[in-house]
């Protein structure tokens, strides 16, 4: 069970991402499980498959269930038990594991305030099941799916007015938690549409799809059920479709679940399946959320965020890792339904975002706007899927890259999934500690990582031949109030903290630039390329000018907006805090950056942003660099270290040899990746 979207921006300013993990709940199940080994060995010979279910199994727990007017499911009565995972394992001091629920538990009724089981993480193990089960044939596999999907939809309200809809929290008895502790919206949980109901579409989808063949009376009863979440989905948001709210000055659509392009997506792969499959309605409903999913993509030669599809109509300036299926989604969606424009918001999402997301140093749990908080198995995965899900020959090299996570490209160094023991650490925080729990969502998202890595060996080649992150140079950051500034400037450090409702200020802080004050940055990068970082007012605040000097010469000179972004619309504050190109070229030296107030300016940072980012991994036969291009046109810039490779358009075409005269070529707005 991941944090919700919701919660998680809550904390998101003030507290790790892994602190919202627990780390030794004081009672849980004690049944062991092994530990995560130290490094072994990967040869290929000897260990044919990365994917090890074992954890995930450690993890099933028999359920009992009694079926009433709202809750029911398949064969419940000559077999009233289902299957589920614990949602959480932490890890013990002897190397095992103690399975643990969500929240408090209550030592009399051994209810815990939350659960101990959730329809998050029972929908998308059985996402891993099916996988494993298709791409292996295996009969255990089948039958743990079947149960997982039997236990979802016993979780799913059947009549009523909720029906369609999915309660969230299960208890081990098998009763049913709909108002958890703490709160999470919607609350009661299946009171309206929500990120688990769109978690069911994924695996109902994926389940129709999969027993369509094997069990026709199964199949049938989970086409019904993925039917029965569309009828709730068609009394909110699909029942807004082609309706359209200007947010912040940015037109965004009103008929995405939750409000987000993150869940959508996830129900997209359930829709594709299921469309796939033959069924018509599956089909209409991924016409309709890919439509929606595909206005968030972002155009990457506008500056931030570098061709990603945002993730929640709530912010203009937060991407977070629960939004990595997005590219995934409108890749499969698009080769389903033919949609060139949605595979070419998936190549730009993969082929400029992931390459910025690798050489920040991976794929940390938020971008808002800048890069922060833990790594964790779901933002790996994604980087990975939609790489792989682009198609391009160099997009399965990012793919082998962003994997690489798994086996020691990372904050810590070392390997966070272990295919002897299918265990999958909970994450990594940005100084390198390791939360070494392996709950159900890492494991979930470990697997489906490896799943990937199986049927796609040459990009498992790369991912494990790697053995750690060696550097990086991605984005750099100058805070306004580590500057220099004009005697009437002010450092305002807000009493709530560094959270605005959409985003989080660069230290903490922004400086208050009143008309014709001004604040002056050192920029020592060559040829960088600049973005401004203004807490942008909803009302119209006049215009922040800036100027590049060398020495006493100004080089140019441009201006961006300080306000006027209107109406919130769907977003959650006024105001938003995005990053804004300001372009021109940076000499081969130092210069200075003079933002000036034309008006009431909020500064909180200039970004810059190497004209060619990078990351230098280690390998077990030298290093593999990547490089990604910024700028539009094509730079050769000295190799990091020795290799050879190609070159590559942001599309992920080839385009010839990366060395040229002992320089790295590297093709505008494109990538290339070395290998020695």
């Amino acid at each position: 069970m991941d944090t919700s979207r919701r919660t998680f921006l809550t904390i998101a300013a003030t507290a790790s991402a892994l602190a919202l993990i627990p780390v030794d709940a004081a009672v849980g199940a004690t049944t062991a499980a092994p530990g995560l080994a130290g490094p072994l060995p990967l040869d290929a010979a000897r260990r044919p498959r990365l994917t090890n279910l074992a954890h995930l199994r450690f993890l099933l727990a028999d359920v009992p269930v009694t079926a009433s007017a709202e809750h029911t499911t398949f064969g419940i009565d000559t077999r009233p038990t289902v299957r589920a995972p614990w949602t959480y394992a932490d890890a013990g001091g002897a190397g095992g594991f103690r399975r643990v629920g969500g929240g408090n538990r209550d030592a009399v009724t051994g209810y815990w305030s939350q659960g101990a089981y959730n329809a998050d993480d029972i929908a998308r193990a059985a996402v891993v099941l099916l996988r494993d089960w298709k791409a292996t044939g295996d009969a255990q596999s089948r039958d743990e799916a079947r149960d997982l999907l039997r236990s979802l939809a016993f979780l799913q309200t059947a009549t009523g007015p909720n029906a369609g809809r999915v309660v969230l929290w299960q208890q081990e008895d098998g009763t049913l938690n709909p108002s958890a502790i703490p709160v999470e919206l919607p609350d009661p949980s299946d009171s309206a549409e929500s990120y688990w109901l769109a978690r069911s579409v994924w695996a109902f989808g994926e389940g129709y799809a999969a027993f369509r063949r094997e069990d026709a009376a199964f199949a049938e009863f989970l086409l019904a059920r993925l039917h029965l979440c569309l009828d709730a989905l068609g009394r909110e948001s699909l029942g807004r479709a082609g309706q359209w709210v200007r947010s912040d000055g940015r037109r965004l659509p009103a008929w995405l679940i939750a409000g987000g392009a993150d869940a959508t997506a996830e129900a997209m792969l359930g829709l594709s399946a299921a469309a796939e499959a033959g069924d018509s309605r599956s089909r209409g409903a991924l016409q309709t959320y890919g439509e929606g999913v595909a206005a968030m993509a972002t155009d990457p030669r506008a500056g931030w965020p570098f061709g990603a599809v945002l993730p929640w109509t709530g912010s203009l300036g937060f991407w977070h890792a629960w939004g990595s299926a997005a590219p995934e989604a409108l890749a499969r969606a698009g080769a389903v339904l033919r949609r060139r424009d949605w595979t070419t918001a998936a190549a730009a999402d993969a082929g400029r975002f992931t390459p910025q997301v690798l050489a920040a140093g991976g794929p940390s749990n938020a971008w808002a706007p800048l890069p922060a908080e833990a790594q964790i198995a779901y933002g790996a995965h994604g980087r990975v899927a939609g790489a792989v899900a682009a198609g391009g020959e160099g997009h399965r090299l990012l793919a082998g890259l962003a994997a690489g996570w798994f086996f020691g490209a990372n904050t810590a160094g070392i390997p966070t999934y272990d295919p002897a023991t299918g265990v999958t650490f909970d994450g990594v925080e940005t100084d390198g500690r390791v939360n070494r729990n392996s709950g159900a969502e890492s494991t979930i998202h470990g697997l489906l990582t490896m799943l990937l890595l199986d049927a796609n060996r040459d990009i498992a080649q790369i991912a494990t031949s790697i053995t750690g992150l060696s550097s990086h140079s991605g984005l750099r950051v100058i805070d306004a109030e580590t500057a220099r500034l004009s005697p009437g400037g002010t450092v305002v450090r807000p009493a709530g903290g560094a959270w605005t409702g959409e985003g989080n200020l660069s230290g903490g802080a922004y400086v208050q630039v009143p008309r014709g004050e001004w604040v002056e940055f050192d920029v020592t990068e060559v040829g960088g390329i600049l973005h401004g970082l203004i807490w942008r007012q909803a009302a119209d605040a006049g215009d922040a000018v800036w100027e590049v000097f060398r020495g006493r010469r100004r080089l140019w000179t441009t201006k961006t907006s300080a306000g006027g972004t209107g109406d919130r619309g769907l977003t959650e504050a006024d105001g938003m805090l995005v990053p804004q190109l300001l372009g021109g070229d940076l000499p081969a030296e130092q210069v200075t950056v003079r933002c000036t107030s034309r008006g009431d300016v909020r500064l909180d940072a200039l970004v810059i942003q190497p004209r060619v980012v990078s990351a230098v991994y280690a390998t077990t036969t030298g290093s593999a660099v990547l490089y990604a291009n910024g700028s539009r046109s094509d730079e050769r810039v000295a190799p990091l270290a020795p290799g050879s490779g190609r070159a590559y358009d942001a599309d992920g075409s080839q385009h010839g040899q990366a060395a040229q005269g002992g320089r790295v070529r590297v093709r505008g707005e494109g990538f290339t990746i070395t290998r020695g």
